[in-house]
C-alpha cells in the first residue's frame, strides 16, 4: 500500500524536480549576471572598428540614433569633420568611422536574458524563471518540519538575508 501523499512531501518533490530542471537556466543567469556587473567597464569586451555611410549633415543626436550610441556628442567640428568620443563623422559626405566594444557573441546573447522586456520572446522565460524562484522561496520552508531546530535556524538566516539585502539596497 502506497503512503498517503502530504503537502509536505509534495512540496519536497516539486522543489527537487523543478530545481533539477532549472539548474542550467540558473547557471546561465548567474554567469550573465556576473558579467553584467562589469557592463560599464571594458571587461571581456572586444573592440571593433566600423565604417558606414550615413546621410550628410546629421546632428549628434541623429547620428547617435543611427549608429546606436547613446548620448553621442560632438567634441569638436573642424571643417566638415565632427569628432566624438568613439570616432569621427564627415558631415559633408556622411562617412562615419567609429569603434564599438562588445562582449563575445555567446556572452552577449546570455546577457540579453536580463534585459528582456515584453517585446522579447525571452519575456516568457523570465516570467517562468521568476515564478520558479518564488516557488523555491516558498517551498524551501517545507524542507524541514516547523518544530525542528534546523527550521528555526533557517528562519533566522532568511531574516538575515532580507535585512542585509535591504541595508545594501538602501545604503
Amino acid at each position: 500500500m502506497a503512503a498517503k501523499s502530504t503537502l509536505h512531501s509534495q512540496m519536497r518533490i516539486w522543489h527537487r524536480y523543478l530545481g533539477f530542471f532549472l539548474a542550467g537556466i540558473m547557471a546561465i543567469y548567474a554567469l550573465s549576471g556576473m558579467v553584467l556587473i562589469f557592463r560599464n567597464t571594458d571587461f571581456l569586451k572586444k573592440e571593433k572598428t566600423v565604417s558606414q555611410k550615413m546621410e550628410a549633415n546629421l546632428s549628434a543626436e541623429e547620428l547617435g540614433k543611427a549608429i546606436k550610441i547613446k548620448e553621442l556628442k560632438y567634441d569638436t567640428v573642424q571643417a566638415s569633420i565632427a569628432k566624438f568620443k568613439q570616432g569621427t563623422y564627415n558631415t559633408a559626405t556622411g562617412e562615419v568611422n567609429y569603434t564599438t566594444k562588445n562582449l563575445p557573441f555567446v556572452l552577449d546573447k546570455m546577457t540579453k536574458l536580463h534585459k528582456a522586456n515584453t517585446n522579447s520572446p525571452l519575456f516568457f522565460l523570465n516570467i517562468f524563471f521568476g515564478l520558479s524562484l518564488l516557488f523555491f522561496v516558498v517551498s524551501s520552508f517545507w524542507m524541514f518540519m516547523p518544530k525542528t531546530s534546523i527550521f528555526k535556524k533557517g528562519l533566522y538566516f532568511t531574516l538575515a538575508g532580507i535585512v542585509i539585502t535591504l541595508i545594501i539596497l538602501f545604503w
